[in-house]
């Protein structure tokens, strides 16, 4: 009768230690990473703290909204929508510093957000970014390249050559008078013709006023370089005023005339010219 408690106890101690011990892995069980000790085990990692759930950014839609002043209207959409005012900002491609930059950026109302810059012409790559807001992580969208159309003067790049027939005279209004550098005066003697070339890559459209101020009919026309017939042109009679407009896709090397039709002094034209152009 004396023994049993001590077998007991025995027992229990017996037990205890057999929970205690470490149950060798399984094949299926995670492996362990660290220094390994000297008697062969590996020191235990806790698991890796979860990701940040994803938030999806898309830009929906970009165009030139106003082609006169520069301005590029940007949409997209974030979801799970942030909170209302969140800043979502607009990246441009910079080729020459090989960099995105933000140029501009608006304020979300639920899932969406509308944005707008103003911008010379260009060709550039674009996309959205919004920062971490917990428990979300910072997210941007897939770029999009873009080709923003704008008006600039039609002198802008200076003149690449001029001549004509009869004492022609091409005279650009200077940047003091016309800093738009779409404003010229075109003329020359009876009989005679005057023209002026320009550099019109990446353009695709032209469109000028023009007033004649000589004593009959003279003729203003364009042309797609030094010989090609004219792409459009019109007749003005004495001193009225009128306008020209013609698509010039491919255009690189654009030509402006004014030509003599029937007066007693020769064509004498003043231009406002613009060029529609990513550039």
């Amino acid at each position: 009768m004396v023994r049993r408690p001590v077998v007991a106890l025995t027992c229990l101690l017996f037990a205890l230690t057999a929970c205690a011990a470490p149950a060798a892995p399984s094949s299926g069980a995670l492996s362990l990473s660290g220094a390994d000790h000297s008697d062969g085990t590996a020191s235990a990692v806790l698991p890796a703290a979860a990701v940040a759930p994803a938030r999806h950014v898309k830009l929906t839609g970009i165009k030139t909204t106003n082609a006169t002043t520069g301005v590029i209207t940007v949409t997209g959409t974030v979801t799970p929508a942030p909170a209302k005012g969140t800043r979502i900002r607009l990246h441009q491609w910079i080729p020459t510093t090989k960099k995105w930059q933000e140029i501009g950026h608006g304020f979300s109302v639920g899932t969406g957000v509308t944005i707008k810059v103003t911008q010379p012409g260009s060709v550039r790559d674009y996309r959205l970014n919004i920062y971490a807001q917990a428990p979300y992580a910072a997210s941007t969208s897939k770029p999009i390249t873009f080709k923003h159309y704008v008006w600039r003067g039609l002198f802008k790049r200076g003149v690449l050559a001029s001549g004509g027939k009869a004492n022609p005279q091409l005279t650009v209004i200077p940047p003091s008078e016309g800093p738009r550098r779409s404003e010229a005066d075109l003329l020359a003697d009876k009989g005679g013709y005057v023209w002026g070339e320009v550099d019109s890559t990446g353009c695709r459209h032209f469109k000028t006023w023009l007033g004649n101020l000589t004593d009959g009919t003279a003729r203003l026309s364009i042309h797609n370089g030094p010989r090609a017939k004219a792409i459009a042109s019109v007749r003005q009679k004495q001193e009225t005023e009128g306008n020209l407009a013609a698509a010039i896709d491919g255009v690189t090397r654009l030509r402006l005339q004014a030509t003599d039709v029937q007066s007693g002094y020769g064509p004498y034209i003043s231009v406002d010219a613009y060029l529609l152009c990513t550039n």
